[in-house]
């Protein structure tokens, strides 16, 4: 099949594979990684253990067999396997991604969970304090949440940067995310400061800013650094996540008046479909707008 580079009956270790990035980057619940997995295995095993392998037609197929059941279990069954496809597209291991042939039921996409500024806040005084105690391991963290709220990191894309990427010098550095695209990440000067703190204790030999034995830090120990930090910092732990942290940074750079398409760019999303799901601000914000800044407001006050 063109663009396949995997092969039929690796379904099973993919799917682990595919489990632990959820875990680790989006801050999957257990009862979701269940849901996944119970979905996932039920669609190889329809499909003779070759889910992965699968093609348009075959997918088709799959989800004429789905048709008796409830919608709501269809769209679950559906976006189970996107987020499959989506995770083997953007690890180089399909070059197409053949999900547009599931059904799309109808249902509405979840909004995206979100800390508000308050539980940032409380993250950085965490951060502070061990700096405050002589940890070492408190430039570490710096770093790492400076990166993720401050520029809006993929954690793949943070966990493996190389030691010199960014220059204590350059406001921004050019990345290549998601589907080999390549976008202008802002690096503000809280992060710049941060990194350089911590690269003065990384080992000159290694390859990466956050290394880890002779690799660089994953991102399941990414996902566990930020709970512990969540936990410390009187957040509960299931709130935070590397994923959450991202959406943050671009949710309040929205809402203190970032334009769509500029976050857009910042957050290197090929759609700007996916980007509107930020839109999501605070009503109460977007009401106080209209009646603060309408025209016809000054209008009305003119006549009074």
């Amino acid at each position: 099949m063109p663009g396949l580079r995997l092969a039929a009956g690796e379904d099973r270790q993919l799917i682990g594979s595919f489990l632990e990035m959820m875990s680790a980057e989006a801050g999957a619940a257990a009862n979701t990684l269940s849901a996944y997995e119970r979905d996932l295995r039920g669609a190889s095993e329809l499909l003779g253990g070759r889910l992965a392998a699968s093609s348009p037609q075959e997918l088709t197929t799959l989800g004429e067999q789905w048709m008796a059941l409830k919608r709501a279990s269809v769209a679950r069954k559906a976006a189970a396997l996107r987020r499959f496809f989506g995770f083997l597209h953007d690890e180089g291991l399909r070059e197409d991604d053949p999900s547009g042939a599931l059904p799309r039921p109808g249902t509405e996409r979840p909004l995206p969970k979100i800390l508000d500024h308050a539980s940032v806040d409380a993250l950085f005084r965490e951060i502070e304090r061990r700096k405050e105690a002589d940890d070492p391991a408190a430039h570490r963290i710096s770093a790492l949440v400076e990166l993720l709220y401050g520029s809006g990191l993929r954690a793949t894309e943070l966990v493996s940067m190389p030691r010199n990427a960014i220059s204590p010098d350059k406001p921004f550095l050019i990345l290549r995310g998601k589907g080999g695209r390549e976008r202008l990440v802002p690096i503000s000067e809280a992060a710049r400061a941060a990194v350089a703190r911590w690269a003065k204790l990384v080992p000159r030999d290694s390859l990466w800013l956050f290394p880890s034995g002779k690799k660089h830090l994953s991102r399941v120990r990414l996902y566990q650094l930020l709970q512990e930090l969540a936990a410390d910092a009187g957040i509960p732990p299931d709130r935070i996540s590397p994923h959450v942290l991202r959406h943050a940074f671009a949710t309040h750079l929205l809402e203190g008046g970032a334009d769509l398409r500029a976050l857009q760019m910042l957050l290197g999303h090929a759609d700007i479909a996916t980007t509107q799901i930020y839109t999501h601000v605070d009503s109460r914000r977007l009401i106080e707008l209209v009646n603060s800044r309408h025209p016809l407001v000054d209008a009305s006050q003119e006549g009074a």
